[in-house]
């Protein structure tokens, strides 16, 4: 007997939509206006939070608000529907947390550069979090569709804050990307994938997939495509250029570009599609695995050599996301139960440090007014905690124990070894792409932190910084570093959601 409709899935993608109305609504009264998405965002995490011990003990949670097409003799309908289930819990509970963390950053951030237009950013912001639970609660791929362009849409103000050449210029490129490729690539699938399958509702496991028997091997293979790119927020290369655009702007939003919300709605709409859509049975059969490895592979590799040579610390960061997100993506690809963990389980590894990182460029930045990583010799000194965090959540992502990033990686090395006595060829190339990778994962975090510590500040330089960040900036940073070195040591919170889509 199935389940009865659960009301939290409803409250948890009002709880946003919510604070973004009251936001507006107290537009005229800062403290009172930067109140109301902090309390949205602890309602969300509350909510979400008290599905964990439903989703644990196996439970598949389902709400529809209703129905747009009735079922028929050859179609099951079409629903605007919601679901929690393993994965969706993975990305809920990251998300709803870093709001929390995020809305008492930015409000620090905002109000110690006096940025104007404040309550356009924080209903923005809560609209973004608002397409993105919906996206991680999604029941099927129109619902998933629409949220995910909902994200797309209620970004754009906040990546063109500063309404300057600049900042219209990067919230043009980014929108254009991202609706094109959405609109171009996954809508015509998605209605391809309606009349062959009858249905868009994704599967109950991630074996079977929805698509039937019966249907052409290429044309499978073309849709698989259209996802795979049409979901551009995943930053797969050469659909990538909007991330690094986008950075001009503010530092709150480039960590929700990078943490929370846009890049993290792609990586989990893609790896979505390809565990109940396309299912692992079928990509095994069609071998689809091992080329999208590779494939990715390429983003990997290439991401992080072009992060070297970036002297902006918030490129260098952008470049990373476009480098470790596919990350997830390859431990999909492979199909083994080991290294889909440890792809999933990256969606929270890479969350908490990138967000972490992003917030310690935007301390700098309010303390200094530097951008520049060679700007920066002598500041560890002056902003021990900062630049300690900064060196926790680059550790996590270069892979090293005893943060987040080393249990992903860890999972992705062996889970690249496959299940068979020997190594084959093909596990051995993703190997070395994994090692690699962690080595330019070093080459370009640790001279930041080396030149932070160990060089001195550039010869009269006025703007030097004496001292941390405000509070309200310092604490969250210092916050989601310890929760990194946390969810290293203690897995479990997220690897038992991680392991549990693919036994």
């Amino acid at each position: 007997m199935p389940n009865p409709p659960d009301i939290r899935l409803l409250l948890a993608v009002l709880a946003p939509l919510a604070g973004a109305g009251l936001v507006m609504l107290t537009g005229r009264k800062p403290n009172l206006r930067e109140t109301c998405p902090f309390v949205a965002a602890a309602t969300l995490f509350l909510i979400v939070a008290s599905m964990i011990p439903c989703v644990r003990a196996g439970h598949t949670l389902h709400f529809t608000l209703f129905q747009l097409l009735p079922p028929t003799a050859t179609s099951a309908g079409l629903s605007f529907s919601l679901r929690a289930d393993a994965l969706s819990m993975i990305f809920a509970v990251t998300a709803s947390f870093l709001w929390v963390v995020a809305v008492f950053y930015s409000a620090g951030y905002m109000r110690s550069l006096h940025e104007h237009a404040q309550t356009r950013f924080n209903t923005c912001f809560a609209l973004a979090i608002f397409g993105a639970i919906g996206c991680a609660f999604a029941d099927n791929l129109l619902t998933l569709y629409l949220f995910y362009e909902i994200v797309s849409i209620t970004t754009y103000p906040l990546v063109a804050h500063h309404q300057d050449e600049e900042g219209y210029e990067g919230a043009k490129k980014y929108l254009v990307y991202l609706t094109t490729a959405a609109k171009g690539l996954v809508l015509p699938a998605m209605v391809l994938i309606y009349v062959l399958s009858g249905t868009l509702d994704f599967a109950t496991n991630a074996h079977t997939g929805i698509l039937p028997a019966n249907v052409h091997n290429g044309v499978i293979v073309v849709l698989y495509i259209c996802c795979i790119l049409g979901f551009a927020k995943n930053g797969v290369m050469p659909l990538h250029n909007w991330l690094p655009s986008a950075m001009v702007a503010p530092t709150p939003v480039s960590a929700l570009l990078h943490a929370v919300a846009v890049v993290k709605v792609g990586v989990f709409s893609t790896v979505r599609v390809m565990l109940y859509v396309f299912g692992v049975d079928l990509m095994d059969r069609l071998h689809l695995g091992l080329p999208t490895a590779y494939f990715v592979s390429i983003t990997i590799l290439v991401g992080s050599i072009v992060a070297l040579s970036k002297d902006n610390l918030k490129a260098r960061l952008a470049y990373s996301t476009v480098s470790q997100l596919s990350y997830i993506i390859l431990g999909v690809a492979l199909l083994t139960p080991t290294a889909v963990a440890g792809g999933l389980f990256h969606i929270a590894a890479h969350a908490f440090a990138k967000i972490t990182l992003f917030f310690c460029a935007g301390a700098i930045y309010v303390t200094t007014h530097k951008k520049n990583i060679s700007e920066m010799g002598g500041l560890g000194r002056a902003m021990p905690w900062t630049f300690g965090a900064f060196a926790i959540a680059a550790l996590s992502m270069i892979g090293a124990p005893p943060v987040g990033g080393f249990v992903s990686k860890l999972y992705l090395l062996v889970g690249a070894l496959g299940t068979g006595p020997t190594i084959s060829a093909g596990s051995i190339g993703i190997l070395v792409v994994l090692v690699a990778s962690s080595l330019l994962n070093a080459a370009y975090f640790v001279p930041v932190v080396y030149h932070a510590y160990f060089d001195k500040p550039p010869a009269g330089d006025a703007d030097h910084a004496h001292g941390e960040a405000p509070l309200a900036m310092l604490i969250p940073l210092c916050l989601t570093a310890a929760i990194s070195v946390l969810i290293g040591l203690f897995p479990d919170v997220f690897m038992y959601f991680a392991k549990a889509v693919l036994p």
